[in-house]
């Protein structure tokens, strides 16, 4: 196939381009600055919200995978949230307009969204985790702070961008994604390692919150079955099907580390930890508890449903990469010349 990927210089779209393009398939990457990327993958620029000659890359495309907009590994300020906002619904109309104007549509086109679109889980009060059919969309959850509704606000005008695109030639479907635990240095995976690492990885608030959680392999294999099935549209959560309390994720990642204890942290210690990475602390105490309802009534098999099984298989590909890219390292340093007065 032919699979444009706008915003696919990021972790998630490393993983999936890198995939798509070890299948064989022609690979499309729109992103804002000039980038080399692995050999079969192409770069086009655009700036994410305007017409361009990246519309060409569109028309006559097998399917468009829209992975834009700002990361949200950063503070919920005025200003960033903005354009965490703006990031992503003008991509989505953007994106949307190219294949409105294609004289060959794209017969399918997959829209990034986020699971956080769901409602706190603890305000449920029936235990009960959010899938595709019963879960309750967030944003009017009592005694959360005001930027948690937005973040479901941004998710909301996320999805409605895409739905709102007049493509009737093309199939779409919406990914409410989870946590995507990859090896790769910069994610939240080696983000939450080098917490455990450093003996931080403890309980947060309580650590009753629930994390939703997905392998990057399995994130790809639900990309390429959303890809290939027609029959497949609308939303869908892209999670394990076992979210786990956070205590239980930190401690499962300690035991894959091999770190035996690691400290809690009370909600203020987080904020604080949190304003000093400039992140926030939403990504820590938010209960989202999610699973993918209609991936397995699909008929998709996770290779990685258990958390502690899928930490010990991303740690051990971690140290993998880490020990590949030692002897690059050391191979890539310049010697010092000889001191000629040596031995003397």
């Amino acid at each position: 196939m032919k699979v444009v990927l706008p915003g696919g210089t990021g972790q998630v779209g490393g993983v999936l381009r890198r995939a798509l393009a070890r299948r064989g398939d022609d690979v499309v990457v729109l992103g804002r600055r000039p980038q080399r990327l692995e050999d079969g993958v192409r770069h086009v620029l655009w700036d994410g919200r305007s017409p361009g000659p990246w519309q060409d890359e569109v028309d006559g495309a097998d399917a468009v995978v829209n992975l834009a907009g700002r990361t949200v590994n950063c503070r919920y300020t005025d200003a960033n949230l903005r354009q965490m906002m703006d990031s992503r619904v003008d991509s989505a109309r953007a994106v949307g307009e190219a294949v409105a104007r294609a004289a060959r549509p794209p017969r399918v086109w997959l829209q990034m969204s986020t699971a956080t679109i769901y409602a706190d889980a603890r305000s449920r009060g029936d235990d009960l985790p959010h899938d595709e059919e019963d879960g309750v969309l967030g944003g009017e959850e009592p005694g959360v702070p005001l930027y948690w509704e937005y973040s479901v606000r941004i998710a909301r005008r996320w999805e409605r961008a895409q739905a709102e695109a007049d493509t009737p030639a093309t199939r779409r479907a919406v990914l409410r994604t989870s946590m995507v635990m990859t090896p790769d240095a910069g994610g939240v995976f080696d983000y939450l390692s080098t917490m455990a690492r450093l003996g931080l990885g403890g309980a947060v608030a309580g650590g009753e919150q629930f994390v939703s959680w997905i392998h990057g392999d399995d994130f790809v294999r639900a990309v390429l079955l959303l890809l290939e099935r027609d029959d497949l549209d609308g939303p869908f959560i892209l999670a394990a099907p076992e979210p786990v309390p956070q205590r239980e994720l930190m401690r499962s990642l300690r035991a894959a580390w091999g770190v035996p204890v690691g400290l809690p942290a009370t909600r203020l210690m987080a904020e604080v930890g949190a304003f000093v990475l400039r992140t926030d602390t939403e990504l820590l105490l938010k209960s989202r508890r999610v699973v993918p309802g209609r991936l397995l009534a699909a008929g998709f098999t996770f290779e990685h449903p258990r958390w502690a099984a899928a930490a010990q298989d991303l740690a051990a590909r971690s140290r993998e990469q880490r020990r590949r890219v030692r002897p690059r390292a050391a191979a890539g340093r310049v010697r010092p010349p000889a001191d000629p007065r040596a031995g003397r």
